[in-house]
């Protein structure tokens, strides 16, 4: 439908040009003439003795010129070769795009660069206002998004991968806007080409796209752990049903593997079902009163059998008082349980797993520090800092074989991380391991009777 508002004719800027020229040159006539005359008196006077003459009137001229330019010309060089329409530039889009903390990049319909952030240099170092985005993004799926939208109405959006200086995954989106106007401009029916300037947001997806593939890693490594024990007792169970049916020996070896099966299953549906329940309430910190040193005498109590079935002597070094933090008393056992047994497991071979708890002042304040070393054979650096990962075993086969499931550290990292505390790891082959915890306190007292006679007990 035609639209009834009235528009300019297409002859009037170029009227609106010749008109000031012609004002700048009738001013140039009256000035120069003037100019020669006062050179010419100068002269005569003896007050310009030694400069050129000519020198002066090209001077003279040229403050006539620039005093056309500001006065009438500067009218013909605001409007723009196009159609008439000033072009200016507004403050507030650089404030903006200044102002936000996703990268974003303003550019022209032609594709010139024309406002970035600080994010959007961080992502392209080689971005400069008025040049092509091309010199400094190579992606061909945004420089296409850009020319599509110049020249159509809807936003385009495409995922671009970036490799350097580290792996990110970014979305794209590419927004026609209106070009801003100055106060006072004609308003304008929808936007041409000519009036609009290309808004370039770059999402981070990275965090998005790491779950994700988080994700179908655990799953994964579920599957897996789950389908060895089964495999193994589908494959026990047919031999029992068929060549070992009378074979009353092999019976009784079977059954007890199938049993050892059965067993690893359950501990590693057990510490999935753990590990779920404690990310769930991850960010809510426990508050109740937690004596730790009740709580570690209880641990190696409990995993004392253990410890004499290896050959491994467990020795506790509690300090003198008590020491309390805020935690789920539940939570903190199964955390120590898990690092006790791991020295018991993996560093039987040095006969001795060492724990000592000891009170120190570190950033958030008072903390207790409780170490779990073995002599074992030790971990190799290049293992340490994956250790704490679901399903992540520094030597698979020994872990199998020692019945471990593969979450044991995950589940202390996230029972830690729920109630603020830390954990540290420290091993090198043939050293040993030395895991440390670090857990904020809440009080130190003196030791109490009642507490000595629990420890009695």
């Amino acid at each position: 439908m035609p639209s009834t508002e009235e528009r300019p004719s297409g002859r009037e800027p170029l009227r609106r040009r010749i008109a000031a020229v012609a004002d700048g040159w009738s001013r140039l006539r009256l000035v120069l003439p003037v100019a020669v005359l006062a050179v010419g008196v100068a002269v005569a006077a003896g007050e310009l003795r030694g400069v050129p003459a000519a020198l002066i009137v090209a001077a003279i001229a040229a403050a006539a010129v620039a005093d056309m330019r500001r006065s009438g010309g500067g009218k013909a060089a605001a409007v723009s070769d196009v159609d008439g329409q000033p072009e200016t530039d507004d403050p507030l889009v650089d404030v903006v795009v200044s102002g936000l903390a996703d990268p974003v990049i303003v550019l022209e319909p032609s594709g010139l660069v024309r406002a970035f952030n600080r994010r959007a240099a961080e992502l392209a170092p080689a971005l400069a206002t008025a040049r092509p985005l091309s010199f400094a993004l190579r992606h061909p799926g945004v420089l296409d998004a850009v020319r599509k939208a110049a020249e159509g109405t809807a936003p385009e959006r495409v995922e671009m991968f970036q490799r350097v200086p580290a792996e990110r995954w970014w979305e794209a989106v590419v927004a026609p806007v209106q070009r801003p106007r100055p106060a006072g401009g004609a308003a304008r029916v929808g936007i041409a080409r000519r009036d609009r300037l290309l808004v370039v947001t770059f999402h981070d997806l990275t965090p998005l796209r790491r779950s994700e593939q988080m994700r179908v890693d655990f799953i994964a490594n579920a599957s897996h752990e789950l389908r060895t024990p089964l495999a193994s007792l589908s494959g026990f169970i047919d031999t029992l049903q068929g060549p070992a049916r009378a074979d009353a020996a092999a019976r009784e070896r079977f059954l007890g593997i199938m049993k050892a099966q059965a067993g690893r299953m359950a501990r590693l549906i057990d510490d999935l079902l753990s590990l779920s329940r404690i990310e769930l309430k991850v960010h809510i910190r426990p508050e109740s009163p937690v004596e730790l040193v009740l709580l570690l005498r209880q641990v190696t109590d409990g995993l004392q059998p253990i410890a004499g079935e290896r050959g491994v002597v467990i020795v506790f070094e509690p300090p003198d008082g008590a020491v309390t933090v805020a935690g789920d008393r539940d939570e903190l056992v199964r955390a120590f349980e898990n690092l006790v047994e791991n020295g018991l497991k993996y560093g039987a071979s040095g006969g001795r797993v060492e724990l000592a708890i000891a009170c120190e002042t570190g950033p958030q304040g008072r903390e207790a520090v409780v170490s779990i070393r073995d002599y074992g054979p030790g971990i190799a650096p290049e293992h340490l800092p994956r250790l704490t990962e679901r399903f992540y075993r520094a030597d698979v086969a020994e872990s199998r074989a020692q019945g471990g499931t593969g979450l044991g550290l995950a589940l202390v990292k996230h029972i830690l991380q729920r109630h603020r505390g830390r954990l540290a790891i420290d091993s090198a082959p043939g050293a040993g391991a030395l895991f440390t915890v670090r857990l904020p306190i809440v009080t130190e007292t003196p030791p109490t009777r009642e507490s000595d006679a629990a420890s009695a007990a």
